[in-house]
Parts: structure tokens; sequence; C-alpha cells
């Protein structure tokens, strides 16, 4: 067993992160880093640090854990949900207040996002609660403080801002009629016996989350999903996961972006495929452009590409390249679809206009479609190294395991270069 193995091992018992969906750069790059804070030499010295000190082992599972969500991310999702709580509240003739879970709740922006969604739409304070829960106690601890940059507020209208904020230094505080909605606290969903004691809930979101488990733990996660869901409630999930909740028995509310599940009593679930690898859509940042995912780059999300550099003068072309990005981060697949088409119609074929299409396509699940922009993108661009990561996915999701692993060591490389470049 090579030490890597063991970290490896480590994280899938304590989280269940599956190291094939991510590939191990991600891993190693983060157990070098907890080596260097804890001064160890070599890795057989970290390890014996790592289990003899809790702590440490909290500390490399939040290295590991990058948080990367924003407010209202997927916004039909919660324009689903507040028709979907009237009519919940109409079933049970408003005789108690509606349950809502977010797990994992990262930072708070979705289960704040959740709040601001249902009092915009009327509800009153008594009417509904929500529950966050997330694995990481850094997260929950920033998400209790409710202080946020400007990073968290992203897409075109931002009217809640000035709704539900004060500006605060160089961030925006949440007001206390949204903190008094939401409940929060340090949970695992791999713990069979999560909220045991609680009914169910009316509506659950868990999105990004199940696609970096194996078949095994997906299996044991949906498990533990279902049983907090209420018999007649509604499961919100990440964009490629619906494939995979259609397995288990679950079936689309029907209802575009909104990724709706409920029960389907009706029907035998399909034979168990493990979900494919995250499916991260690019967005910009400043200084530099991250890549959040539409399969969520929650919770172990990498570094960024950024957008291909145009030349001088291309200002077209740069502006239709920052509109496929704003309309893949608000969840408009067909308007970023119909973009990248406008582009390649005008302008010389990039691999990053390639990349969105394998990502919107893979969204919807046309496996044999996302494999040709992939590889598209990767004949304009060997080394891009998201496009590497999630064909080398969807080889896997088809039991290619050893193409698979081919790919991701190629996106090794390009990260371990991209490294190298930027130290320089």
């Amino acid at each position: 067993m090579s030490y890597d193995q063991r970290f490896f091992d480590f994280l899938k018992e304590r989280i269940g992160l599956d190291v094939t969906s991510v590939g191990p750069a991600i891993i190693e790059r983060a157990v070098r880093q907890r080596s260097t804070a804890s001064n160890a030499q070599t890795a057989d010295e970290y390890w014996r640090t790592l289990q003899a000190s809790s702590d440490e082992q909290q500390a490399l599972i939040e290295a590991v854990i990058v948080p990367e969500t924003w407010f209202f991310r997927y916004p039909e999702s919660f324009a689903t949900l507040a028709k979907l709580a009237s009519r919940r509240l109409a079933e049970i003739n408003n005789l108690r207040a509606l349950r809502i879970l977010s797990l994992p709740c990262s930072t708070g922006e979705e289960p704040y996002s959740i709040a601001m969604a249902l009092l915009d739409a009327g509800f009153k304070p008594h009417q509904f609660k929500v529950d966050g829960m997330d694995v990481s106690p850094l997260s929950v601890e920033k998400a209790r403080r409710a202080l946020y940059g400007k990073n968290s507020f992203r897409g075109e209208d931002l009217s809640y801002r000035e709704r539900y904020f004060t500006a605060e230094n160089d961030g925006y505080h949440l007001n206390s009629r949204v903190l008094d909605q939401v409940r929060l606290q340090v949970g695992n969903v791999l713990d069979p016996a999560l909220l045991a004691n609680e009914p169910p809930f009316d509506f659950v979101f868990c999105r990004n989350l199940l696609i970096y488990f194996d078949l095994a733990t997906q299996k044991q996660v949906f498990e533990v999903l279902k049983r907090l869901t209420h018999v007649d409630g509604v499961l919100f999930i990440g964009p490629a996961e619906g494939s995979l909740l259609g397995r288990l028995g679950m079936r689309s509310i029907g209802i575009a972006q909104s990724f709706a599940f409920s029960r389907h009593s009706d029907a035998e679930p399909e034979p168990f495929i493990p979900a494919p690898a995250p499916v991260p859509v690019p967005t910009r940042q400043v200084p530099r452009q991250a890549v959040p995912a539409p399969v969520p780059r929650r919770p172990f999300a990498s570094a960024a590409r950024p957008a291909p550099v145009e030349k001088p003068g291309s200002s077209d072309a740069a502006a239709l390249l920052a509109n496929i990005a704003a309309l893949a981060n608000e969840g408009k697949s067909v308007e970023a679809r119909a973009a990248c088409d406008r582009y390649l119609r005008s302008h010389p074929p990039v691999a990053q206009v390639f990349y969105w299409l394998g990502l919107l396509s893979d969204i919807t699940g046309s496996v044999q479609e996302a494999q040709g922009f992939y590889r598209k993108a990767l004949y304009l661009e060997p080394q891009h190294s998201d496009a590497l990561m999630h064909l080398a996915a969807l080889l896997q999701s088809q039991g290619d395991s050893v193409g698979a692993r081919r790919l991701q060591d190629r996106a090794a490389r390009s990260e371990r270069a991209a490294d190298s470049e930027r130290k320089r």
C-alpha cells in the first residue's frame, strides 16, 4: 500500500470521498499542505500525526473541502420551492410549519436563500423552518456569522441584497429576519442515525454531493436521504445527479431547471449505476476565474482554469465568453448552449467553448454528445485539465477504468505544471 492510499482510505471512511471522482492530485495537494503545516518531514511522520490528533484529522478534511457556492444558485429551484411549499401547506391544512433541510449547507448561502425565497413569496415566519447541516465545522461557523463578500452574490438580480443585508466593512451582513428562520449544525450524511429523532422534512436540498461517492456509499447516503424526506416530500439535487435518482426509483417533478425529484411508487428502480463524477460550470471571479459547478464543485472544488485569453480587439468574442459563463451560472442551459453556438459561428473555435458544450450536454444526460465535445476541446488544447477530468469521469461511469485513469494522470500532470508556472 502506498502512503497516498492510506490518506485516500482515511477520507473515504470519514467523509465518503471516492478518489476516482476527483482524481488523486487534489487529495495529494491537501496532504502536502497539512504535512508542511504540521512540520512533518515524511509521509509516515504525518500519518502518525494524523492518527494521533482529531484536530489534525479535521484540518485535513477542511483542506480537501473547498466551499464554492453563492446565493440563489440554480434560481429556478427556489422559485419551484415557493410554489410547492404553498401547495404543501394547503395539503397539511397549515397545521404545522414546513420543514426544510439543506445538506450539505456549506457556508450558509443555500439555507439562507431558501428562507429569503419563502419570505419573498409571502410566507410568515411561523410557517416554515430551515435546517442547515455540514460536515465542516468551519463552514458552519462562517454560516452562523452570516457575513458575506461579493463572491457570494452573483447573477443579474441582486435586489434581495437590498432587502435582507446590511453593508458592513467590505461585506454584507444578513439580517435577523432571515437568520431566525435557519438552524445550523454540524453533521455527517454518512451517519445512518443522522437526525434519527427528527420528523421527516417536506423538502430536502442535497446538491452536488452524491457524485463524489462510490456505488456502495451512494446507496448508503440515498437511504439516509430517503429517510429524511417525507413520503410526499421533494428532494432537490444537483444537475448531474438526475440519472442517479431515476435509477433509485425517484422521478423528476417535471419543472425545467428545478432539479427536483419525488418518490415514484409505480415502478421498480432501474439497475443501479454509479453517478458520474462532478461537472463544474465555469464562472468569473476577481482576480481569477473560478469553475464552480452545476455539478458543484461542492464539496471538493479544485482550482479553476481561466477563460481563454482573446487577442486584442476581440471585444465581441470576450463578451460572448462572459455571457456564456453568466448564463451557465444562472442555470440557463438552453441559452448558454445558444450562446456557444453563436460564438462558434462568428469566431475561431476555442477549447473552452467546447468544454462548456460538454458540460451542458453532461447535465442533460447526453453522454455521447458530451464526450464528443470534451474530445474537441482536447484536440484544440490537449492539456485542458477540466476537459480531461470530466471526460475521465464519463469513461469511468461506462466501465473504462483504464482510459479514465490515463486521462486523470494527464490532468494531474497539467495541474502540477500550472502550479509550477504560478510559483515563478
